[in-house]
């Protein structure tokens, strides 16, 4: 988990796809793999630690980024660190409680629904504490967000939005496909890790 959410910061600052996506949104959604991994096959409890090591991991990439200035300030803004402390805890939390619900039925079906409403709980939370213009933040800690405030053709040809929306519903989208391609690694994995304990 360490490793995804270190390179899922790393990646976040390489930009593609006309800036609708960055390559840290194609590597955080393993995150939510790592813990219905470590649920299916160690339990609710050992998905809970592992969520906690990569949200301390989170904190610590945070706290480094807040001190590398930029052109227009911090790598890692205000705003962007709580929504993404918020939006990862809550999400990784309920994707467990959601597998939890879900694992005795056919075995595809608690990985993906699980992912799925994590997925659209992290979207919406990291992307609305993050970005939205409708929170009472200091001014200070919207000076290096308010870029994401711009009007802009939604997804680059839609109508008019601000360009926070097209980056958290592309970003949402991302997560989606991920997570159903991510059933077969979970899948391969699972059997492999299951079959070494019996």
């Amino acid at each position: 988990m360490a490793i995804i959410v270190v390179a899922a910061n790393i990646l976040v600052q390489f930009i593609i796809l006309d800036g609708l996506l960055t390559w840290g949104a194609f590597t955080y959604p393993l995150a939510f793999l790592v813990t219905d991994v470590m649920n299916r096959v160690y339990g609710a409890e050992a998905a809970r630690k592992v969520v906690f090591a990569g949200f301390f991991t989170g904190i610590v990439c945070s706290l480094i980024g807040s001190q590398i200035m930029l052109e227009f300030g911090p790598a890692v803004p205000l705003r962007i660190a709580i929504g993404s402390g918020v939006a990862f805890l809550i999400a990784q939390t309920l994707d467990i409680k959601v597998f939890n619900r879900l694992r005795e039925g056919a075995w595809w079906r608690a990985p993906l629904a699980s992912s799925v409403v994590g997925s659209a709980v992290d979207t919406f939370l990291f992307f609305g504490i993050a970005f939205s213009a409708s929170l009472p933040f200091p001014e200070a800690a919207n000076a290096a967000i308010n870029w994401s405030w711009e009007s802009v053709p939604f997804l680059n040809v839609g109508p008019m939005a601000p360009l926070w929306t097209s980056l958290a519903f592309a970003d949402w989208v991302v997560k989606l496909a991920i997570a159903m391609v991510a059933l077969v690694p979970f899948r391969i994995i699972v059997g492999s890790l299951t079959a070494k304990h019996t």
